[in-house]
């Protein structure tokens, strides 16, 4: 069993991606009330609470509708639903976007995570996420509306990108020895070790190699806030990627949500390059009935009711 453990630190900018306004992939209250340059998009992501209050011009896009169904939420939906979707919402392609979640823990993060790489491998060039989202936009004493928001609708023509989405052919592959890829599984340690499980997925475990590196590591303290500032070197080297540089990196969880703050953690924010997203992930994989480690037997979990443990 292999478990990686590293603790989010203020350190170095590397590399990470370009971000609104040439701010970086993350905002501050501060800086997103100070954008002056372009009026960004502001997306609230949150399925429900839009109406409660938000950021002053934000329009609605909940996050229901970046997930796949119900007995699969990790999946990708259809290029075709996301489109319509978007253009329903106004979204333009050369218009700069900023993604508000909720900000109350870790895994409100996932969500904008998850909207920032679906829009981010539809065209959406000019990205960021309000790091501590609604939660700490209030807290740093800036104002709420209620108005409703809406912009014209837009005319887009998408398509899904592949250059930071590992399919679940691409993965087994990788399982089976014959793709080279490091396998990151973003849950929490019970997850990875087979004490926990989702709902939704048939039996607990991980893929089969895997290394873990919990999402929440990237949080300080345990707070809904990301850490801005990673240092590529001690991920790599955790990762094994100075051995083997060019090597992919494919980070998943349950439902492809906290490995989506692994994936914008080691990509946007370290800069690590090749790193991907499998969406589908633990439970889709389950489902499939394919090959799985660190799955107690029928014996163990006997034995555990028993005594215990």
């Amino acid at each position: 069993m292999t478990r990686i453990i590293f603790a989010a630190a203020a350190v170095v900018v590397l590399g990470g991606a370009a971000g609104v306004a040439g701010a970086g992939p993350l905002l501050t209250p501060s800086a997103l009330a100070a954008q002056t340059q372009e009026q960004p998009i502001i997306i609230d992501i949150r399925d429900t609470g839009y109406e409660d209050g938000h950021v002053p011009g934000a329009i609605w896009t909940p996050y229901a509708t970046f997930r796949g169904p119900s007995d699969n939420p990790g999946a990708v939906p259809d290029v075709a639903k996301l489109e319509a979707a978007f253009e329903q919402f106004g979204l333009e392609q050369d218009q700069p976007i900023v993604i508000v979640p909720e900000g109350r823990s870790d895994t409100d993060f996932g969500a904008a995570a998850r909207v920032y790489w679906t829009l981010k491998s539809t065209g959406f060039t000019d990205l960021a996420i309000l790091n501590g989202g609604t939660q700490a936009w209030s807290a740093a004493g800036f104002p709420v509306e209620t108005t409703t928001n809406n912009l014209l609708a837009s005319d887009l023509e998408l398509s899904f990108s592949d250059r930071w989405l590992a399919s679940a052919d691409a993965v087994a592959a990788t399982v089976a020895g014959s793709r080279d890829a490091v396998l990151v599984d973003s849950r929490p340690e019970d997850f990875f070790a087979g004490r926990s499980k989702h709902d939704l997925a048939v039996k607990p475990g991980t893929l089969p190699g895997a290394a873990n590196l919990p999402h929440g590591r990237f949080f300080p303290n345990g707070g809904p806030v990301i850490a801005a500032d990673l240092d590529a070197g001690p991920l790599r080297q955790a990762l094994g990627l100075d051995a083997a540089p060019g090597r992919e990196v494919v980070a998943f969880c349950n439902t492809g949500h906290w490995a989506a703050t692994e994936w914008f953690a080691l990509s946007e924010l370290a800069g690590i390059e090749d790193v991907k997203l499998y969406p589908g992930s633990m439970v889709e994989w389950s489902q499939a009935r394919q090959p799985m480690q660190n799955t107690p037997t029928l014996l163990g979990n006997l034995t555990r009711q028993i005594f215990g443990g």
